[in-house]
C-alpha cells in the first residue's frame, strides 16, 4: 500500500514547461499539454527534478527519496527504486480575461474529474456551463446570464456554489481563488479557450557582444507559458512516510519549474497535503 499524498500550484508569474528554442520547426516554443483536453501540464519528472535539486542541497539524501542515479561501471546500472512517485500536474482553474471582470477561472468536466479523484471529493461533478449565482454578467431574461468572454460570449446555463471544487489557502479556509469568478466550461471547448487565454511573449537573440540581433542562429522566436494565477493539481505516492521536501513543519514553499526563471518566468506557489 502506498500513502497518498498531493501537491497544489499556484503560478505566481507565467510558467513555461516545454520545448525551448531550437527544438520546434517553426518559431513558437509550445508548452507540453495533456493528450484529451489540450491544455498545459508539468510532466512527473518536471517536478520530481525540481524536488530532487532541492533536496541535494540540504542534508537529506535524496538518493533514498528519489532513487540511486546510474553508476558508470556498475553491471547494474547502480539504479534504485524511488520511494517517492509524482505524476503530472493538470490544470484545475485558467484565468482567463474577461472585460468588466476582469478575470474569471475555467475548468472542465474531465479536469474536475480528475482533480475530484486526487482530493478524493465525493460531490457531483457540475455540468458544463455551470456558474455560481455570484458570478456577475448580464442577465438577459428571468432565466439565463450572458458573459462577455475573451473573445466572444458565453451563455451560462445553470447556477451551482463550486467552491468545493475550488482549494484552500494553506493553513487557513481562505480560498485560492474567489468561487464567485469560476466558470465550468464544456470538455470540447477547453482547449480553444485555453489557447486564447496562454500568455506569450516575443524573444530576440542577440549576438553576445553587440546589442544587435543573431541571424544566423535563428534571431527571432515566440514562448508561450501558464498565465499567472492557474492553479494545478498533482498526485504523490510514498512507499514509506517521513518525506520532508520543505524546512521543517512547512507544507508550502515558493518554487520555481521550467525554463526562462532568470527572465520572470516559473515562479509558483507550491502546497503539499496528504498523508506523507
Amino acid at each position: 500500500m502506498y500513502a497518498k499524498a498531493y501537491g497544489i500550484i499556484e503560478t505566481l508569474a507565467p510558467l513555461h514547461v516545454g520545448a525551448s528554442a531550437g527544438e520546434e520547426s517553426g518559431n513558437l516554443n509550445l508548452i507540453f499539454r495533456d493528450q484529451f483536453t489540450q491544455t498545459g501540464i508539468i510532466p512527473g519528472s518536471s517536478i520530481r527534478g525540481r524536488f530532487r535539486a532541492d533536496m541535494r542541497s540540504g542534508s537529506e539524501d535524496e538518493n533514498t527519496w528519489y532513487g540511486h542515479e546510474a553508476i558508470e561501471g556498475r553491471e547494474d546500472g547502480g539504479t534504485t527504486e524511488a520511494i517517492v512517485k509524482f505524476e503530472h500536474a493538470s490544470l484545475v482553474w485558467l484565468p482567463v480575461f474577461c472585460p468588466g471582470q476582469p478575470i474569471v477561472w475555467i475548468t472542465c468536466p474531465y479536469l474536475l474529474k480528475r482533480y475530484g479523484r486526487i482530493r478524493q471529493i465525493e460531490a457531483e461533478i457540475p455540468d458544463p456551463y455551470t456558474a455560481p449565482r455570484g458570478l456577475p454578467g448580464r442577465q438577459v431574461d428571468t432565466t439565463k446570464k450572458v458573459l462577455f468572454f475573451n473573445l466572444g460570449f458565453l451563455e451560462i446555463e445553470r447556477e451551482a456554489d463550486l467552491s468545493a471544487w475550488v482549494p484552500n489557502k494553506e493553513g487557513t479556509d481562505k480560498k485560492l481563488i474567489d468561487p464567485n469568478l469560476t466558470v465550468v466550461v464544456a470538455d470540447g471547448d477547453i482547449a480553444m479557450l485555453h489557447d486564447m487565454a496562454l500568455y506569450r511573449q516575443s524573444r530576440v537573440k542577440l549576438v553576445d557582444d553587440m546589442k544587435k540581433v543573431d541571424t544566423e542562429k535563428g534571431a527571432f522566436f515566440n514562448v508561450e507559458a501558464l498565465p499567472e494565477g492557474s492553479i494545478l493539481i498533482f498526485p504523490i505516492a510514498l512507499k514509506q512516510t517521513g518525506w520532508q521536501p520543505f524546512e521543517a513543519g512547512e507544507k508550502t514553499e515558493e518554487l520555481y519549474f521550467g525554463g526562462l526563471e532568470s527572465v520572470g518566468f516559473g515562479r509558483c506557489q507550491v502546497t503539499i497535503g496528504g498523508k506523507y
